[in-house]
């Protein structure tokens, strides 16, 4: 035991550390982002020795996605507002007019809300999934020696999909969550990635969590996602 731990020290931290970002992402903590990026960072090494090239890449994407992400939570609605067209306050530190700020508008920049994915926004979400899926498949099974390049592109196609949704808070990208964590952890065994294997176990319990907890936090507007 002792010197399987020495030799997957690496895998084993950006396991728990993996663990922490599920458990602040359920909580809506703000140190989620910086705890993302060390993991991320950790598991670009992990994928790669593992020869699970998708994978690796999508380590990339969550640093970059990580940042922005980070700058959004940070910026509240005053970001969400300019880009979704909701008219709600904008920048940081601007006070409340009119009623368009809704019970957090006090003066104050306005946190980032959970909201409902609008079918428009959905639908482009699909749009997008589909090539991204479609080329890193021909990409993975062309190029590479990826042994799974079908699972391995579909995880990272959705992960994809599902860490923009978080970052806009978007609460049906538990729904997806559930699904990458499902077939990750079947695909990682297979790779004999054991503790990754035991953290998306305990991914997809928290997806359950996260939807619940998500859940009751949802701000009710029609067009607020």
């Amino acid at each position: 035991m002792k010197d399987w731990l020495i030799n997957n020290y690496i895998e084993v931290f950006g396991a728990v550390t993996g663990i922490l970002y599920v458990i602040l992402e359920v909580r809506q903590k703000i140190w989620l982002w910086p705890v993302g990026i060390i993991t991320s960072a950790v598991y670009i090494w992990v994928f790669f020795t593992g020869k699970l090239y998708a994978d690796m890449s999508l380590q990339v994407y969550y640093l970059i996605i990580s940042i922005m992400g980070w700058y959004w939570w940070v910026n509240g609605a005053g970001v969400a507002g300019r880009s979704l067209g909701e008219g709600r306050a904008q920048g940081s530190g601007q006070k409340e007019e009119g009623s368009g700020l809704g019970a957090n508008g006090r003066g104050r920049k306005e946190e980032l809300q959970v909201t409902r994915l609008k079918l428009r926004t959905g639908v482009m979400l699909s749009i997008v999934f589909i090539p991204l899926f479609a080329v890193m498949w021909l990409v993975l099974d062309r190029l590479t020696d990826s042994p799974v390049p079908v699972m391995d592109s579909f995880i990272t196609s959705l992960s994809i999909i599902a860490t923009w949704m978080l970052a806009r808070k978007i609460y049906e990208h538990w729904y997806l969550w559930i699904v990458v964590n499902t077939v990750a952890t079947g695909l990682f065994l297979t790779r004999g990635l054991y503790p990754t294997v035991i953290l998306y176990f305990v991914y997809g319990v928290m997806s359950l969590a996260g939807l619940k907890a998500w859940g009751k936090t949802i701000k009710l507007q029609p067009h607020s996602s």
